[in-house]
């Protein structure tokens, strides 16, 4: 007799919401629900009450995922493995996201970053399978990045943050300070959707199609295209995040980073830059390889 597949609980923690589910695969996805992020503990706490009713329906899990926007600490030999440090999302940080799930759960969790999970699984099931480099980045309540060299995330002292690169300043936005309680102007302070909002009174989609706020967003993204390019030659950079839901936005990245790229990289934008190939799923599924490699 064969057994069934093993479950797994994966958790995409966003700034915005949390998407849980309970998978066995990437195309046997058993259930998802939805919190929005508000408090830690309400949060947390919805999450654990749910994730206790889908095993009542669906049998134990063997290991769960998280895939969490940051910072966060990766380092397994720090007490504060698994915990979100110094976010600007108000009241996350120093939270024990890992710790929590862990001891409701009582399996081992896998943790990264939400672009790092979701890079993960763009490689091993999306748009960046047979890439030996690829790099995959989020627009939205922030902006954040993960570089996945052979099917792993790369890491050093920290995860990378990408959307605390400083940029050129475009010539028709020098007078917005940047909203990045960090550092002002950052890419995240610049393009982030609050900063889109803070500016334009909007979000990015809701403006008109000739508005100069699509040049602008577009190019500062493009430069981080040919930053990355510069510094690593990916073979493939995939925009996600709700910012790029904007129709038309990434054909103007990939316009953009070919003039500024002016022909000097081995790779053309215009192949290597790409929308997510699991969609809107690339989050979710992204816990879910984290799961799968903790368990």
């Amino acid at each position: 007799m064969t057994l069934p597949a093993p479950s797994y609980a994966c958790i995409e923690a966003g700034g915005t919401k949390f998407v849980v589910g309970i998978a066995r695969a990437p195309d046997d996805v058993l259930e998802t629900a939805r919190f929005p992020t508000t408090t830690p503990d309400e949060t947390l706490e919805q999450v654990t009450a749910w994730f206790e009713e889908a095993v009542a329906r669906h049998g134990p899990v063997r290991s769960a995922g998280i895939a969490s926007f940051g910072p966060v600490e990766l380092d397994r030999a720090s007490p504060k493995w698994g915990f979100v440090t110094d976010t600007p999302k108000p009241g996350w940080s120093n939270t024990d996201i890992a710790g929590r799930i862990a001891k409701a759960l009582n399996v081992p969790v896998g943790f990264d970053t939400d672009v790092n999970g979701a890079g993960i699984a763009e490689a091993r099931w999306g748009a960046a399978q047979g890439q030996r480099v690829a790099v995959y980045i989020t627009v939205g309540t922030g902006l954040g990045g993960g570089v996945i060299v052979d099917g792993r995330p790369l890491t050093g002292l920290s995860h990378a943050e990408m959307g605390h690169m400083r940029v050129p300043r475009h010539p028709d936005d020098l007078g917005f300070e940047g909203i990045c309680p960090f550092h002002g102007d950052c890419l995240e302070g610049l393009v982030s959707g609050p900063a889109i909002m803070k500016r334009w009174g909007t979000s990015l989609s809701h403006l008109p199609a000739d508005h100069p706020a699509h040049e602008i967003v577009a190019w500062y993204l493009a430069q981080l295209v040919t930053t990355l390019q510069a510094s690593m030659e990916p073979g493939r950079i995939l925009f996600g995040g709700g910012v790029m839901g904007t129709p038309g936005l990434i054909d103007r990245i990939r316009t953009t980073a070919e003039r500024l790229g002016a022909g000097y990289f081995r790779g053309a934008a215009k192949d290597i830059v790409s929308p997510p190939g699991l969609g809107d799923r690339a989050g979710l599924l992204g816990a879910l390889a984290l799961a799968m490699d903790a368990g």
